[in-house]
């Protein structure tokens, strides 16, 4: 049996007409036909703990019927008489335990019932009986526990949870955070004035937080579930103290930020050491070299353990390369640890800026969506046909970059891939852009065709407003059994809402190719003139 979806509308117009004693039917060509509704069918029926579906029976011709709750009143009841059963057309019926039950529906109609919504044909029968499942979810209980990790990775011992416990962190240290919960939340979130990030969007029962700035931090966390919509709100206070740390400061990255050189460092470093002669610069473009002057070193008034370099006459663009040394001078960390001379340290792009994703519904680490041959899943295949459909993909946790999941995808002998992004984005025309995304080729490359011939991985607009993009030549020179991040600048044609067409082309191959996907990027750039 079939509910109908399409009359969940009708389902608020049912109630009106039972309650103003008419006859509860829809008018259809036919004398006899089944048509149930709930108030939740359009969300798998799903119910909290104490809270209650609407049941609606439209059929047309129905000579009797009864309702039948699951359990004894202990589990459920019929809100208009505390009891189990009833002949009403309509129903509210609450439940009062969590688990998955069933909701039976007896039906005597006049004559021959079509059984469906969509049924061409009746049966031969005048009694249907009709079961619904119902899941009833506790009300979402969360459990806390932090740890330190340890240098090499591992879990540490335990912090103490409690207000103003106050546990040591030395700074630059990470804190693990994990959860267990009942009640099916969608994610969590984790807060902290003082971490890096100060917050952590998850579905993962356990990540890490990194504490630079020497202080005492709260920690906030929410479960949530959208529907049936419930939350459970954690907090600490001072739980965490973050301590002087002895060990070296570690520059961790060089990044163009608003056209200043951001030097990041491991941990809080002290503005009063900032000497701009201490810093050389040299930027890189193509056949392009420019050594400007190293103007003025500041701190960045949102995190402090990033020290900005600004350049006379000059500005570092995110196209550029900038290499950058350091000379032993006065540079300190906040809690007086001297810095380390360094050499020619080479920029990064890689979340140098934001990831557009991040604010869609486009699964950018493979975390929450599913993949599957035929155009199933959340990537679904575009139905080019020929070797565009000989490929293996699924969505596992055998080489996540990062997180606990990537994109496993095999091109078959002679085969390839089209299949669409998980979901939607927006672009400015004009606009430049960074796509980028990580890469693992898990196989032998050393007889792939090159040139013209060569296998690649490359993505369109869904729309075909920009031609072939971040193209990637799977040929003898790619490096293999290593992630590799590609990266390609763009300027956007379009301001539609699109999803990439994502092509792997193995056509002139005939060996297959393994590899993986993740983290995919896309982020707002401007690049030198």
């Amino acid at each position: 049996m079939k509910i109908n979806k399409y009359l969940s509308i009708l389902f608020v117009l049912g109630l009106l007409f039972v309650s103003c004693g008419e006859d509860l039917s829809v008018e259809t060509m036919d004398t006899n036909h089944r048509i149930i509704v709930t108030s939740e069918m359009d969300f798998e029926n799903k119910v909290s703990v104490n809270g209650h579906i609407d049941f609606g029976d439209i059929s047309r011709g129905v000579v009797s019927r009864i309702w039948t709750m699951p359990g004894d009143t202990g589990v459920s009841v019929i809100a208009e008489n505390g009891a189990s059963t009833s002949e009403k057309a309509v129903i509210k019926g609450v439940f009062y335990k969590p688990g998955v039950y069933d909701v039976k529906l007896s039906q005597t109609f006049g004559g021959d019932v079509y059984p469906n919504d969509d049924s061409t044909q009746p049966i031969n029968s005048r009694v249907l009986d009709t079961t619904i499942v119902v899941t009833v979810l506790d009300s979402i209980k969360s459990t806390l526990k932090l740890y330190h990790v340890n240098d090499d990775g591992t879990t540490g011992n335990e912090l103490m949870l409690t207000d103003d416990a106050e546990n040591e962190v030395t700074a630059s240290k990470f804190v693990r955070l994990t959860f267990e919960a009942i009640g099916e939340p969608d994610g969590v979130l984790w807060t902290s004035d003082g971490g890096k990030p100060d917050n952590i969007q998850t579905t993962l029962n356990e990540v890490d937080m990194k504490f630079n700035s020497l202080g005492s931090y709260d920690i906030n966390f929410i479960a949530s579930r959208f529907r049936p919509r419930d939350a459970d709100t954690i907090s600490f206070e001072k739980v965490i103290k973050v301590i002087p740390s002895t060990e070296p400061v570690v520059l961790e990255a060089v990044r163009e930020k608003n056209g200043f050189v951001a030097l990041q460092f491991s941990r809080d470093m002290d503005p009063a050491s900032l000497k701009a002669s201490n810093f050389t610069v040299r930027l890189e473009n193509g056949e392009n070299v420019f050594n400007p002057t190293v103007e003025n070193v500041t701190i960045d008034d949102d995190e402090n353990n990033i020290v900005l370099l600004e350049l006379t006459g000059e500005r570092m663009y995110d196209n550029d390369d900038a290499f950058v040394s350091y000379t032993p001078g006065s540079l300190k960390t906040a809690d007086q640890v001297d810095a380390d001379a360094f050499t020619d340290v080479m920029s990064t792009t890689t979340d140098a800026n934001s990831n557009i994703y991040e604010s869609t519904t486009f699964d950018f680490g493979c975390e929450s969506t599913t993949a599957q041959n035929d155009g199933g899943g959340d990537w679904p295949y575009q139905f080019w046909g020929g070797n565009w459909g000989e490929y293996d993909i699924a969505i596992n946790s055998n080489l996540p970059h990062s997180g606990s999941q990537s994109m496993e995808i095999t091109m078959r002998s002679n085969g390839g891939w089209i299949f669409s992004g998980s979901g939607n984005f927006k672009l400015v025309v004009g606009q430049e852009y960074e796509l980028g995304y990580w890469l693992y080729v898990d196989s032998d490359l050393s007889a792939t065709p090159t040139g013209t011939a060569s296998s690649d991985v490359r993505f369109y607009a869904s729309n075909w407003a920009m031609g072939d993009i971040g193209i990637s030549n799977l040929n003898p020179s790619f490096p293999t059994g290593e992630w590799v991040y590609h990266k390609s600048y763009i300027k956007a044609s379009t301001d539609a809402e699109i999803t990439w067409l994502i092509r792997g082309n193995n056509e002139n191959n005939a060996n297959p190719i393994k590899l993986y996907l993740d983290d995919f990027f896309l982020a707002e750039v401007e690049l030198r003139p």
